[in-house]
């Protein structure tokens, strides 16, 4: 039974020691933009059958009403992305620009391929294309004019800008935010970006502050959607589990040594 014990703590000390490296990693993107917080998920192991319920011990008793089976530990099931709206702060830059509700901001990849964030800091690149830090092109491509005095962006996306020598302004482009049925089924790639799975589903785009999308805030960047003080009691939760864990591998570390001594 003692051996049985090592190998069930073993799982739950394993178990916790990953719900201790997630709980690392939101604290360490605590100040990381549109970062979403992650929560380890759990899920009990195949139970070991030592008795039916509903079977006959002994001829002419009764049958058993609740039989035993003998759990074998647990097991990492999923960590899950919540994608919870951070708090929008101001930054004054005009091309920053944070969704106030729900939605995905649209990047091209270096590949070409789809990809979706929420960390709105964007700049115009050599060319006057509207790019993200790390140089993704925004989708649809937008590309600003040269001497620009003012670039405006309003709620549902549309940008203009006032050129020099120019009285009123011209729109130069759209942004579209896209939506997931399954947000959660998304990829997380790093530097702030997701991909689209089967699980998530098929992008569905839409014109910022419409029906199921929100609104775009001209200057301001979402921040991360940690929480310090849960995290705190969430690694504190995880420190005990571990050590409980580690008490019953001593307990039966104990037991077994006692059955040896014993023997002898």
């Amino acid at each position: 039974m003692s051996i049985k014990a090592l190998a069930i703590a073993a799982t739950g000390m394993s178990a916790q020691q990953t719900n201790l490296d997630v709980v690392a990693n939101n604290i360490a993107n605590i100040n990381t933009t549109g970062f979403k917080r992650a929560r380890a998920e759990f899920t009990d192991l195949l139970y070991e059958t030592i008795n039916s319920q509903g079977t006959t011990r002994q001829v002419g008793l009764g049958e058993v009403p609740e039989g035993a089976k003998l759990g074998l530990g647990t097991r990492l099931a999923a960590i899950r992305d919540l994608h919870l709206q951070g708090v929008l702060k101001n930054t004054g830059n005009p091309l920053d620009i944070a969704v106030n509700g729900r939605g995905w901001i649209q990047v091209r990849g270096p590949d070409g391929d789809a990809l979706y964030t929420r960390a709105g800091a964007f700049n115009i690149d050599q060319n006057g294309q509207i790019v993200n830090i790390d140089g993704y092109a925004l989708e649809p491509s937008i590309t600003v004019p040269a001497n620009v005095r003012e670039i405006t962006i309003n709620g549902s996306g549309q940008i203009s800008v006032l050129i020099e020598g120019q009285i009123e302004a011209q729109e130069i482009g759209q942004i579209v935010l896209s939506t997931f049925a399954n947000e959660a089924g998304l990829e997380p790639l790093g530097k702030n970006m997701f991909a689209q799975t089967q699980a998530s589903g098929t992008a569905v785009q839409g014109v910022p502050g419409s029906e199921s999308y929100g609104e775009v805030s001209q200057g301001y960047l979402e921040s991360s959607n940690v929480d310090p003080v849960k995290e705190i009691m969430e690694l504190i939760s995880a420190q005990r589990a571990y050590e409980m864990n580690s008490k019953v591998i001593q307990a039966a570390d104990e037991m077994s040594s006692v059955v040896t001594q014993g023997m002898r």
